[in-house]
């Protein structure tokens, strides 16, 4: 295995590096396809050469250009939500950027590499300095261009690779995933173009049901552009991953592939027939199975965890174009059980598990998908990364075409909609409005609508999905239509309901700008009424929602905000948290009279202070709480979030203010211990809750908390990252956990085996 490694500042300023000179540690450079591409360079993988134009060189770019204030402002200015807004702003970026010029000495240094190379047809890759890491997959959001020669050519697929940085769909995950546009770089690497006679894509287990004694292979004609975008429903190979025996093979018909087109050719590329007496041949002999499934294994041990590895084939030698870590193993999947009864209607290949009901909504371009509403079944030829954000709000997908590691079943699974791929015909014998039954697990459509509440509560976690555990686990939730799915499961409450997305989608305006329009009953009442959906679907489990804390730039995103937020350098030190409600009582009255609108019918929920900086903060705000009949009770318990130092410090002074429970945000907790902003991504490897210092802090709170007797929870990103966190949380007497809904049974059974170790002991 390669030796891990600390880039050099000579290499991070370059406007240019070799595979050779970076690793799997350099992101903030290469990016992550092009750091892996150095590791795997470095460590004897068949790599096509190549070089990376660095994150570094995009920067300066930017800074050279002006373009920084044009995108921030046209950034700030969009809904993400809205399809209209976010194509429209996305729109005008791009251009901003491909109208720009790349510094000369820039340009000549990805020249001169290009020359070195020996010319000739290029594979241009975008990098995004935060790709491939274990909880983002950033699928197909950025451009390649494949097949670019010349030097004007390969400079101009360098900024358009910028450029697509700012696609649609990249800024919604990005939004939805919480990063900072502008704090996101984008590497672009070069690399020597494999003509490819075959290629695919791998994966080191079986992406469906995450087995992963599984190695699996799916193989096209031609350049493998078909087989990621889901043009083409590739042959699918399964082998068993400890003697490489080949378990399953299920071939394809192809009727066309993409080549290289003839050098006069305006495109680079080109469809061209197969010939009918090779379409329905195996695309694999079984020696060449077992040698791609041996380099797959070799990849995986070298990296140390399951990897969705791009491979192409020329002159009868395999090689590796892309690898990175796979970041959809291990989520909660339904069985295929209750179905039996209801009328087969089409089937493909499973793609994403799980069972999703609705009516069809066929959408044949990505024009059409504001068609789409919530809970309904999308139904298409094929997603393109363009579809993203209203894949998130479909109950299940079905595709004509594709298979397991296309673009569809890639994203379905990371955002866990049941989908079905490669039916070939759901958009013809599907129909419009009519309600249909999706299995993801089994890749089969049914007639009719089952009742969801019907289903068995069968999961990869087993034994999480019925055991009691002294500890409570609780769900971190945000969005209202998912609060009767979660309040199915085996889980005990809501430790963390987030005001923001509520506020963002149902009431989309600044309270303050409401108020001056005469408008303050009308945030008042959407807030209210989703606050109501959670405390209704979990009752009698408690519900312990935040109130609201909006920093000032994301105030500043709803309607009228810019008229009552000003700019601050550091938003997140800025106005926020209890100091508003102090200072803007009219506002907060809002929010308290929504609570209790709520608390008539529900008497589950909670409140929860956020980012308390002093004890007379707290003090000030429980005051006018209980001035507007809001006091505790033995039905209402009041909490506050542990989320700075001071806190820590001082946390038995603010006990004695009269609290009912505390909970540990980990993640604002630790980039204030130890200095660190997460979303910079030269700083991300060192930002990690288990640091020493960090872990002194958690200890004082649980132990503190526990001798005062007062509940104490967490619901940071922390329990449902690190398991072994979560242990030394049980032991040190938390009394709940709150994770994301994806790990709240592993979490049940990771907090019960150390409650049974406690017993023993």
């Amino acid at each position: 295995m390669a030796q891990r490694h600390h880039t050099a500042p000579t290499v991070s300023r370059k406007t240019v590096v070799w595979f050779s000179e970076v690793g799997k540690d350099d992101g903030a450079v290469a990016g992550g396809k092009g750091a892996n591409l150095g590791e795997m360079t470095r460590a004897g993988i068949p790599v096509p050469p190549g070089f990376i134009v660095t994150a570094n060189t995009y920067f300066q770019f930017l800074d050279s250009a002006g373009l920084r204030p044009r995108i921030r402002s046209l950034l700030e200015a969009l809904d993400p939500n809205n399809t209209q807004s976010l194509h429209r702003n996305a729109r005008a970026i791009k251009e901003a950027i491909l109208d720009a010029t790349i510094s000369e000495s820039d340009a000549q240094a990805v020249v001169d590499a290009y020359r070195r190379l020996g010319e000739g047809p290029v594979a241009v890759r975008s990098s995004a300095t935060a790709e491939d890491l274990p909880d983002a997959s950033f699928a197909g959001q950025q451009s390649t261009f494949l097949n670019i020669e010349g030097a004007a050519a390969l400079l101009e697929a360098v900024q358009a690779c910028w450029a697509s940085l700012f696609e649609p769909r990249a800024i919604f995950y990005r939004a939805q995933h919480g990063y900072d546009h502008l704090s996101i770089g984008i590497a672009v690497p070069v690399q020597r173009m494999v003509q490819s006679e075959i290629s695919g894509v791998l994966f080191t287990c079986e992406p469906v049901t995450s087995d992963e004694s599984k190695i699996t292979i799916e193989a096209v004609y031609g350049l493998g552009e078909a087989i990621v975008s889901g043009e083409v429903t590739p042959d699918l190979y399964i082998v068993n991953k400890a003697d490489l025996a080949i378990l399953e093979r299920s071939l394809a018909a192809q009727e066309w592939q993409i080549t290289r087109a003839a050098g006069g050719d305006i495109e680079p590329n080109k469809r061209v027939p197969v010939a009918d007496s090779d379409q329905r041949r195996p695309k694999l002999s079984d020696p060449e199975i077992v040698a791609l499934a041996q380099l797959g294994r070799q990849i995986e041990q070298h990296y140390g965890s399951p990897q969705d590895i791009e491979w192409a084939r020329e002159g009868g030698r395999f090689y590796i174009v892309q690898s990175r870590p796979i970041t959809t193993l291990g989520r909660p999947f339904e069985a295929s059980k209750g179905l039996e009864s209801l009328v087969l209607l089409a089937s493909g290949s499973p793609a994403s598990p799980g069972v999703g009901a609705g009516p069809v909504r066929i959408i044949l371009n990505a024009n059409e998908l504001d068609l789409l509403r919530p809970g309904d079944v999308l139904v298409t030829e094929m997603t393109t990364p363009d579809f993203v954000p209203a894949m998130r709000r479909a109950a299940a997908i079905v595709t004509d075409r594709g298979g397991r590691t296309c673009h569809a079943a890639i994203v379905s699974r990371e955002l866990g909609v049941p989908c079905v791929v490669g039916t070939s015909d759901a958009t013809r014998v599907l129909e419009n409005l009519v309600a249909v039954t999706v299995d993801g697990s089994s890749g089969k459509v049914f007639a009719g609508r089952i009742s969801l509440g019907e289903r068995p509560a069968a999961t990869q976690y087993l034994r999480g999905a019925s055991l009691k555990t002294k500890t409570k686990v609780y769900v971190n939730l945000a969005d209202p239509e998912r609060a009767a799915e979660i309040a199915a499961m085996n889980v005990d409450g809501v430790g963390l309901l987030r005001a923001e997305f509520i506020i963002a989608n149902a009431v989309k305006a600044h309270p303050r700008y409401l108020l001056a329009q005469g408008q303050g009953s009308l945030f008042t009442q959407r807030l209210a009424d989703g606050v109501e959906t959670f405390a209704a679907a979990f009752a009698p489990r408690p519900v312990v929602y935040r109130t609201t804390d909006f920093k000032t730039n994301e105030y500043r995103g709803l309607t009228g905000g810019a008229q009552y937020e000003g700019e601050e350098e550091n938003p997140m030190l800025g106005y926020r948290g209890v100091s508003r409600y102090i200072r803007d009582i009219d506002v907060f009255r809002l929010e308290l009279e929504a609570i209790k609108r709520v608390r008539r019918e529900y008497p589950n929920l909670w409140v929860m202070l956020p980012f308390v900086r002093t004890i007379e903060e707290l003090s000030r705000c429980k005051a006018i709480m209980e001035q507007e009949g809001l006091s505790r009770t033995a039905d209402f318990r009041l909490w506050m979030m542990l989320e700075i130092p001071a806190n820590v410090f001082l946390l038995d002074k603010f006990l004695d203010v009269g609290i009912d429970g505390i909970s540990i945000g980990s993640n604002d907790l630790t980039q204030l211990i130890l200095g660190i902003d997460r979303d910079n991504e030269k700083l991300a490897s060192a930002f990690d809750e288990r640091n020493p210092a960090v872990l002194v802090a958690l200890r004082k709170i649980v132990t503190t908390a526990k001798k005062r007797g007062v509940a104490c929870s967490i619901c940071g990103q922390a329990p449902s990252d690190y398991p072994d966190l979560t242990e030394k949380l049980v032991r040190w007497g938390i009394t709940s956990v709150s994770v994301n809904a994806d790990a709240i049974y592993k979490t049940r059974e990771i907090v019960a085996d150390t409650e049974a170790k406690l017993h023993r002991t």
